[in-house]
């Protein structure tokens, strides 16, 4: 039986008792509780201990005791990996004589030579585990112990630099570790701030009639760059399969000029040096070569480029031929092709990641990572997740971050809410969210609060995606213009992580009747676009993606707060860090001017209840001056459907 000497329960923070690893960027603190108490009366002391994981000297720093027993400390995590923390108490021996003879002195014990040689004792102890000079200053001050008096033994008793160096050399023979080790998964910025644009290269150019390739893109990447974004993301980049080949609005028969749609991944081309599958490029698009090229002309830009990992195969896909094992087969010997009933894709095969070969397969999947992370690509949106296991996710992903720590994955799933959070438990550094269906003031409310909470925030990163190829929103489809700026604006604000989809600084709203499916989708083929169309929303895009960088408070999810507006068709809230604090008012009603009597507690953001202050609008750079808590606004969506105000001291 372990003998536990302190209890030390109710750490925090620690994700499901330390099953999974909390999330944190480089340069950010860990702020750590613990409750931390002993049976008696003895005073104990507490380190708050981590380190990288496969390191074997932890680094520490003392606890502090606060009301009923709850200790506190922080560290700060500097590197990119994995780290491990926790936390170790222990009887402090020297206090706790200390304590004790203070009390019998000052209660007018008159004899205390007995309890005087019990701290002669303690000292000599720790002369033997210090430094040669904090030794001789710990046995000299042991020796005047010995032969004080009683006013002197309290005098030699009450130095603080003896206790100081006592602390240095403690002895943590009764003490307690806390066990499981916390974990955190350490990532660099861009797991939590980045601004991401989703477009098919294949449609870079904008020409209905014949595909792009990547050499075709650079233009795209301007664009993108110009508007502000961080990160490029395409969807899958591989060879088409051409068996069951989907046409024009998902129709079962493709055209001989139909390029397919890239979901449906694998085909064996004579130009496709690793049999045509998830290893390789689709020829239309370009060589590896020339895919490298364009990795690197987007990290010129400042950009990076994300690739969509979908586990999807085409009949034609190499993994059918040379791995039929890893797939659903019938009780006929064929092969089941993928349904979401009543929805059929006779174009794509599921993988069995249960089969009896599993372990090969998860293998193949994780090294097909690694072959392009070996390729300069550092961030994968990973393509419904939740339809594949989470212990292959949490092992993969472990896996792969193990020889490229700075790797950033995305997921895809919109699904139950439990499964969305314990994928991002195993791992996943950012999640798509419900934001793209929540629309009310009631609903943004509701569920910004939760997803930005703490307790939320220590593992789950919601990415707020406005549309993407296979979502356009009914809000989207039906409010017109104004619709896709106050969107932008909400995407943009109250998350660090947002993205849209090609099309959207359109304005592109055109969608099959009764579904939330874009009519003529470039899934299914290519896509005629005037990037520049009149009516286009790319500057106000811009100008968000600008004051994103320029303020912090945009670079953070935990430091929302909604404030009162005295209407529901108005949404007002801050994000502040110390000397940047930003009041947005957002519009929610595309039509209609609605005006509002805002409210904010400025006395929490280091302002007097009373005070006058400017606000500039970020949007505009006019400028306002309001007194104290309480003020009005009006937005008319013909001309502002917002305001971004920072706070001017």
């Amino acid at each position: 039986m372990k003998k536990t000497a302190v209890v030390i329960e109710s750490l925090q923070p620690l994700l499901d008792c330390g099953r999974y690893a909390i999330k944190r960027l480089v340069g950010d603190p860990v702020q750590v509780t613990a409750d931390i108490f002993k049976d008696g009366h003895d005073v104990i002391a507490a380190a708050l201990k981590w380190r990288m994981v496969g390191t074997k000297r932890w680094r520490e720093v003392p606890m502090t005791p606060g009301d009923n027993d709850v200790w506190s400390g922080s560290f700060t995590v500097t590197e990119i990996g994995d780290c491990e923390y926790t936390i170790e108490a222990w009887l402090d021996a020297y206090r706790t004589w200390l304590d004790e003879f203070r009390r019998k002195y000052d209660g007018g014990q008159d004899d205390l030579r007995s309890e005087a040689l019990e701290g002669v004792h303690l000292l000599e102890q720790g002369a033997s585990r210090a430094t040669k000079a904090d030794s001789s200053v710990l046995r000299a001050a042991a020796g005047e112990l010995r032969e004080a008096d009683r006013a002197g033994a309290m005098k030699v008793a009450s130095r603080p630099d003896v206790s100081a160096i006592m602390a240095k050399y403690p002895d943590r023979a009764v003490g307690s570790e806390f066990r499981p080790y916390g974990r955190i998964m350490v990532e660099r910025k861009a797991a939590l701030f980045a601004a991401w644009y989703e477009f098919f290269p294949r449609s870079a150019e904008g020409r209905g009639d014949r595909g792009s390739s990547f050499r075709d893109c650079l233009e795209r990447l301007d664009d993108a760059k110009a508007m502000g974004f961080d990160v490029v993301y395409f969807p899958p980049i591989h060879p088409i399969g051409k068996t069951k080949r989907k046409g024009r609005n998902n129709a079962l028969e493709c055209g001989p000029d139909d390029p397919g749609v890239p979901y449906a991944i694998g085909s064996r081309h004579q130009g496709c040096p690793h049999g045509g599958g998830h290893r390789d490029v689709a020829p239309e698009l370009g060589t590896m070569e020339d895919f490298e090229w364009l990795v690197g002309e987007a990290k010129k830009r400042g950009l990076e480029i994300a690739l969509d990992f979908a586990l999807n195969c085409s009949p034609d896909h190499p993994y059918v031929h040379d791995h039929p094992e890893w797939f659903f087969h019938r009780p006929d010997g064929t092969i089941k092709y993928a349904e979401n009933p009543p929805k059929k894709y006779e174009d794509v095969y599921p993988l069995d990641y249960h089969n009896p070969s599993w372990q090969e397969l998860w293998n193949e999947l994780r090294d097909v990572i690694l072959w392009w992370a070996e390729r300069g690509v550092r961030t994968f949106r990973v393509d419904n997740p939740h339809t594949k296991p989470v212990a292959m996710w949490e092992w993969l992903i472990a896996e792969t971050r193990a020889k490229f720590p700075d790797l950033v994955f995305l997921s895809e799933a919109f699904t139950k809410p439990k499964m969305m959070r314990v994928l991002a438990k195993a791992g996943f550094s950012q999640s798509y969210t419900y934001f793209t269906w929540r629309n009310t003031k009631q609903e943004l409310t509701e569920y910004l609060s939760e997803v930005s909470a703490p307790w939320s925030a220590d593992y789950f990163r919601p990415n707020f995606f406005t549309n993407t190829p296979d979502i356009l929103p009914f809000f989207l489809q039906q409010e017109g213009r104004v619709s896709f700026m106050l969107r932008a604006v909400l995407a943009a604000t109250l998350s660090p992580l947002y993205g849209i989809y090609s099309g959207f600084e359109l304005c592109e709203n055109a969608a099959l009747p009764g579904r939330e499916e874009y009519l003529d989708s470039e899934k299914y083929q290519f896509k005629q676009r005037d990037w520049n169309a009149p009516g286009n929303i790319k500057p106000l895009i811009t100008k968000l993606n600008k004051i994103r960088r320029e303020n912090p408070a945009l670079q953070h999810l935990t430091n929302l707060r909604f404030h009162v507006a005295e209407n529901e068709r108005v949404l007002f809230y801050a994000k502040a860090t110390a000397d940047n604090v930003l009041l947005v008012a957002v519009n929610l009603d595309p039509h209609h001017l609605q005006a509002a009597a805002v409210e904010w507690p400025l006395w929490e953001y280091g302002l007097a209840w009373d005070a006058d202050y400017a606000v500039e609008d970020l949007l505009t750079g006019e400028r306002w001056t309001w007194h104290g808590s309480r003020n009005y606004i009006e937005l008319n969506p013909a001309s502002r459907v917002a305001h971004i105000f920072r706070v001017v001291r």
